[in-house]
């Protein structure tokens, strides 16, 4: 079992990588072409919320309220019944899709000022801001069907090209940023432009795959239906349950719009260096864990169940630790490195480290809620993780009132994280204590083994990195210093690992190599 497993989360964080660089790449000629100023804290309000909509569907309520259905049709009933269920659900999904995105542009303005209610007191900013989201705001629709595409498809087992699929959001965008952008008269506009444009490509790339399957969906009207109504029941739950810490980064952009300027551009650099580790380990181990224990559900086999609630949960803290050890640690040279060109200056660099440090510390709680929460919708249990969500969200506003007056845009950053954390542990004690997942033995020195490579690397790098030294270097000494500590610090903690004797079976009891 965790053979396969392995292999299947290597796949799709091999893809997810690919994405995740060409993100960088997008963010860093961005940072170089646009800088941080009025138009690109509009742009960033404008994208978060489409950008939100992909991480709700792509990335998480959409697969958790899909794939468990899709996973009990194949199993007790049969191909056919899969393709009726897809033809009713696409079809539905297309038609609210559809009128939520009209509405959308019809009620921009009144978006605008509910997320980033700051803007009002900027007239050209807000209007900008308007103008922008209008633009992007299609891309909920393509996006949607795009989620839907790949639930279906990594139910069947096929995670490679939803796992790639986000690379087309990442082109699409540099090449309006840069090509698109010198020619209209608000060079920021592109970037929206872009967006549309990546929405189209998105969908149009699913379509082989799915004729591969013979599952390619033939769109019917179909609310009627039982399992449609019971797939927009989990659907609505979902939403709460694994994108909280999407809703409470949303909540940190409307604090932020009333801060100082270049507030929620700090925000969003810092957001998408913690969302690489995010994507590579919790994306990849929730997008293959999910499928596998809705099987087992399905086929009322409790211990292969808790064997891979405890297989993912050991990656997590075993991979986790290093990343987060590392962004804090580095926080000031990888900001440095990525965005530090032309109009990006060095204050922004110092106040997006600060932001980074704070979203850092809850990077062990944003990847296990993706591990944890499959373990309840793939028994489409939706109200557990939906509850403790909104508990989370309540913990997460309660600490934002009271850390940004002494922290600023880095208290709403931490008041994340502490959000996150206390979400999943919410979520492990609740399965523990149902006896839904019984720990496999040996948790006790596999915890001690990273706790100890874990302050060995961060002594390593804490005492040996001068912090300074990335602003004495160009930009290609810049990358290959940066890459040397990371290496430097990975390897400390492997060999850490090893010398303390952790082995490959200590992943899963069954786990050989």
């Amino acid at each position: 079992m965790s053979r396969q497993l392995f292999k299947s989360t290597l796949t799709v964080s091999s893809m997810t990588l690919i994405s995740r660089m060409l993100g960088f790449v997008r963010d860093m000629l961005i940072a170089s072409i646009f800088g941080v100023d009025i138009a690109t804290d509009a742009f960033f309000v404008a994208f978060k919320i489409p950008n939100f909509f992909r991480r709700l569907f792509a990335e998480g309520a959409f697969s958790h309220a899909f794939v468990p259905i899709v996973a009990t049709h194949r199993t007790n009933i049969g191909q056919a019944a899969v393709q009726s269920f897809v033809d009713k659900a696409s079809g539905t999904i297309a038609f609210y899709l559809l009128i939520l995105t009209i509405l959308g542009v019809l009620f921009a303005p009144i978006i605008i000022f509910m997320i980033a209610p700051g803007f009002a007191l900027e007239g050209s900013q807000f209007e900008l801001a308007t103008s922008l989201l209008r633009i992007c705001l299609p891309y909920l629709l393509f996006i949607g069907l795009v989620a839907f595409s790949g639930g279906l498809l990594n139910a069947y087992g096929k995670f490679v090209v939803p796992a790639l699929t986000p690379v087309f959001l990442n082109i699409c965008m540099i090449v309006a940023a840069v090509w698109w952008s010198p020619l209209v008269n608000q060079p920021v506009t592109a970037l929206a432009w872009g967006v549309f444009l990546a929405g189209v490509v998105q969908l149009l790339f699913q379509v082989p795959a799915l004729l591969q399957l013979g599952l390619l969906p033939r769109f019917k009207w179909g609310y009627a239906d039982p399992e449609v109504k019971s797939m927009f029941r989990l659907l609505v739950p979902a939403i709460f349950s694994v994108s909280v810490t999407q809703i409470n980064l949303l909540l940190d952009t409307l604090i932020a719009s009333f801060l100082a300027v270049g507030s929620v551009s700090w925000l969003y650099y810092s957001d998408r260096l913690v969302e690489f580790p995010v994507g590579l380990l919790g994306l990849a181990l929730g997008t293959v864990t999910l499928p596998r224990l809705a099987k087992s559900f399905s086929a009322k086999s409790q211990g292969a169940f808790s064997e891979t609630l405890d297989w993912g949960l050991r990656l997590v803290l075993l991979l986790a630790m290093p990343a987060t050890i590392g962004l804090m640690v580095l926080a000031e040279p990888m900001i440095s490195t990525l965005f530090q060109y032309k109009e990006f200056s060095l204050q922004d660099v110092h106040n997006s480290a600060l932001s980074l440090r704070a979203y850092a510390i809850g990077l062990i709680g944003y990847i296990a809620i993706r591990v944890l929460v499959s373990g309840f919708t793939s028994r489409q249990d939706i109200k557990t993780p939906m509850i403790y969500g909104l508990w989370s969200m309540g913990l997460s506003l309660v600490l934002d009132v009271l850390l940004v007056f002494s922290l600023a845009h880095a208290g709403l950053a931490l008041a994340t994280s502490f959000g996150a954390l206390f979400n999943a542990l919410m979520l492990l004690v609740k399965l523990y204590k149902d006896k839904i997942y019984c720990p496999v033995s040996g948790w006790v020195g596999f915890f001690v083994r990273v706790f100890l490579a874990s302050i060995a690397m961060f002594v390593a790098l804490y005492y040996s990195v001068d912090v300074d030294w990335w602003q004495q270097w160009q930009s290609t000494e810049r990358v290959i210093q940066l890459l040397k500590w990371i290496v430097i610090g990975l390897l400390i903690y492997s060999v850490t690992l090893i010398l303390t004797g952790l082995r490959w079976h200590h992943l899963s009891e069954d786990y050989r190599i």
